[in-house]
């Protein structure tokens, strides 16, 4: 397997979720960036654990540990390794699914593919735990492109049928951006954010989980940046996001809804605005021909339910080759949503900026 991807910055992630550690390896940043750790902490708290009812009990600071690559405030221009230690591990709770295959797991196709040396405790190198290396990488983007006047943002858009109001497609407050960091439901309607958390605790009771949707937006990218085809923003944003566990669905812009509309409607018409080109509506969400246009590039991300759940499910034990019943113990998020939004914010940061820099796009440095 390889757990490589980037062009100009490369990323590697490895451990598993109740090994000693997980981490990083992010090669290819400029050297001379000012890095604020503070910032990339607060950022990791936003999807480490057991930090209300709403998620796992499994309790993880997710601090970090920066072994090279940074030195006296500012990155040298060599590899950053950064390791993030695992401290609240019950590997006990997975001793019976060595042969019995969890519905809606990897355990199953991964032991076939790993021919059973696959680490299956906590769903191994499968687990949503080898997000918080994103998160990091995503924190040192983020601070990277606010230098070049380009802001992330996410919110959850949908939790089981209840919606979030959506962000203006022509952009979106940065004061509203930054205030969605520090929510627990990051959500723009505070009271469907406490709908959510109602229906979050109502299926935890029930032994259940739920799944929604995320919208990212990344406003103040230059026109100009992607290529057609295999390298279009779409192409390379897909491919990093769904290699997020739990990422089942992305649509860009109006994405699906583009189907039934005409083209008179789904035309993002130009217009002149102080010399800058800029368009009325942004159906294609910042896109065309797989290039930026200067619009804000906005998406959504269909998360589907935590797999591991208190109920009843038929499977297979594979060690005596019977069908059987089983009933998840241990530690597990009734919603995995509200903890996914700074993972989905932080790929597409540092898929945006691979991009930048591959654009030959010179950064300026703080």
């Amino acid at each position: 397997m390889s757990g490589i991807h980037g062009e100009k910055i490369k990323v590697s992630i490895f451990g598993e979720s109740h090994g000693p550690a997980i981490g990083i390896v992010i090669d290819g940043l400029p050297a001379g960036m000012t890095i604020n750790t503070a910032a990339i902490l607060q950022e990791m708290k936003r999807r480490a654990p057991g930090q209300n009812l709403m998620s796992t009990p499994r309790k993880e600071k997710d601090e970090f540990i920066i072994q090279s690559g940074f030195f006296e405030g500012k990155t040298t221009g060599t590899p950053i390794c950064a390791l993030i230690p695992n401290s609240d591990t019950r590997s006990g709770d997975y001793s019976l699914l060595k042969d019995v295959m969890r519905p809606g797991h990897a355990d199953y196709s991964g032991r076939i593919k790993y021919h059973g040396f696959n680490d299956y405790r906590g769903g191994g190198h499968f687990s949503g735990r080898l997000t918080a290396p994103l998160v990091f990488v995503g924190a040192l983007a983020k601070q990277i492109l606010e230098l070049q006047g380009i802001k992330v943002g996410g919110h959850i858009a949908e939790i089981y049928g209840i919606r979030d109001s959506l962000f203006n497609p022509l952009g979106e407050n940065e004061e509203i951006l930054n205030s969605l960091a520090s929510k627990t439901m990051p959500v723009l309607d505070d009271e469907q954010g406490e709908k959510m958390q109602d229906m979050i605790l109502k299926v935890r009771e029930q032994a259940d989980s739920v799944g929604g949707s995320i919208e990212c937006i990344v406003q103040g990218l230059p026109a100009g940046i992607g290529s057609p085809f295999f390298d279009s923003v779409e192409s390379r944003l897909a491919h990093a996001l769904f290699s997020v566990p739990a990422v089942k669905g992305l649509e860009f812009g109006a994405g699906f809804a583009l189907s039934s509309m005409l083209g008179s409607e789904a035309n993002d018409s130009f217009y002149l605005e102080e010399g800058v080109v800029r368009t009325k509506t942004n159906n294609n969400g910042g896109i065309l021909g797989g290039i930026t246009n200067g619009m804000p590039v906005i998406f959504k991300v269909g998360i589907k339910p935590t797999p591991s759940i208190g109920k009843q499910q038929t499977t297979v034990n594979l060690a005596k080759v019977e069908n059987t019943i089983l009933q998840i113990a241990g530690r597990h998020d009734p919603c995995i949503v509200q903890r996914a939004v700074p993972v989905i914010e932080g790929v597409a940061a540092w898929i945006v900026l691979d991009m930048l820099l591959m654009s030959d796009t010179k950064l300026m440095v703080k």
